[in-house]
């Protein structure tokens, strides 16, 4: 699979890439809430724009690298996301703030296009593996950017997290310039077509059946896992009395587990569960850990809410990578970007959704965002058997 260096290249990129987002994470709610006095809804708004914007955004990137190819595509991207984390370095007000999340989530609406190039390049057999690889560097990401991020802004302070993040980006931005190669030898009809409507795809997608099934049981996943992500970082400081740093650790665990799951041992998994299986197994470990996340007592903080992280890292590990392949099998080799941009679009969707909600949630009673999420995690497990044993 790796004889082709742009695998490794792509996969490369999106790590560096998510470094800089897993640098922003741990320190953005307490930053909003301790500095500019944000509630919990608007702590959610601030966290949910990036999603909005990749909603907006990722259908139509995935289609203009249909048109026009995928590496010029990820190097204009990984230039927005840099541009925006210099200005997230400078938001003393909620508005700049929101310009910097906003721009971000232009820049990173670039996820479904790497996942196009892998399935240019890929064999369909092997497509599962390589999506999985895409998840482990997410990992990865996760466990070097919050590790760093906790400790630069307790170090340096709020404004080194953005330049820091900014220089993760721009040598992206080099890298993918100097040793990307265009995946597409032939591009899609209309090349020169740039513009391009960006519900257009997401309505084609849910026209058909199969398609629009699975994209509306990623919704509702993310919906649940988005509240956790948003809010979890206000339940170890608040609750468990966690420090910034020590809250930056807890997401880098996090990302430990998805690489070590995704960069190896979701292969053995692959070839002995069914993908409805994973996509169930999925649902129902990240259901486990989201329930349970803030019913841990102080006292055994340690061992439990880990056991509780590993059952989430599990799910999302079967999960993503599963529903990914599921749906590059449905289309053509000429709507691969789009499709995948499509699906990026509708999780960014369920970002947007979930952290207000959380928020909400929140402020009612910490536990409420968590176990509502472990429910719903249920009811997509569900959802996963009945539609898919009736493609069958």
């Amino acid at each position: 699979m790796f004889k082709n260096r742009g695998i490794l290249i792509i996969i490369l990129t999106v790590f560096i890439d998510l470094i800089g987002v897993g640098l922003i994470i741990p320190i953005l709610p307490y930053y909003a809430e301790a500095e500019l006095e944000l509630s919990e809804l608007l702590i959610g708004v601030v966290v949910g724009i990036f999603s909005f914007m990749q909603f907006i955004f990722a259908p139509t990137m995935g289609r203009i690298s249909d048109r026009v190819g995928r590496k010029p595509v990820i190097i204009t991207t990984s230039i927005v996301t840099g541009i925006s984390y210099l200005v997230f370095s400078q938001a003393d007000s909620i508005a700049l703030l929101l310009i910097a999340r906003a721009l971000g989530g232009i820049g990173g609406s670039n996820i479904g296009v790497a996942q196009a190039y892998i399935s240019d390049v890929v064999a369909p057999e092997n497509r599962a593996r390589a999506f999985a690889y895409i998840g482990a560097a997410f990992g990865l990401g996760f466990v070097i950017g919050p590790f760093l991020g906790g400790i630069i802004f307790d170090s340096l302070g709020f404004p080194w997290v953005g330049y820091f993040a900014a220089m993760i980006s721009f040598a992206n931005v080099l890298l993918a310039m100097r040793y990307l190669k265009e995946s597409r030898e032939k591009l899609f009809e209309g090349a020169r077509t740039i513009f391009v409507n960006p519900f257009g795809d997401l309505i084609k997608a849910f026209r058909q059946s199969a398609i629009g099934g699975l994209m509306i049981i990623t919704f509702v996943f993310m919906v649940a896992f988005a509240m956790m992500q948003a809010m979890a970082a206000l339940l170890w400081k608040n609750v468990y009395s966690l420090s910034e740093a020590e809250v930056g650790y807890m997401f880098a665990f996090i990302g430990l587990v998805a690489f070590i799951i995704q960069g190896g041992l979701i292969g053995w998994f692959q070839q002995r569960i069914s993908d409805k299986m994973l996509l169930f197994y999925g649902s129902i470990l990240v259901g486990t850990g989201l329930t349970g996340l803030s019913l841990v007592p102080e006292e055994l903080f340690i061992p439990v809410e880990f056991f509780f992280i590993i059952c989430m890292s599990l799910g999302m590990a079967f999960f993503s990578p599963t529903m990914s392949n599921l749906l590059s099998k449905m289309v053509s080799a000429d709507e691969q970007g789009s499709m995948l941009g499509v699906n990026q679009g509708v999780s960014s969707l369920g970002r947007v959704v979930g952290p207000p909600l959380g928020g909400v949630l929140y402020g009612i009673n910490y536990h409420v965002p968590f176990i509502s999420g472990g429910l719903t995690m249920a009811v997509v497990g569900a959802s996963v058997l009945i539609f898919l044993s009736k493609r069958r």
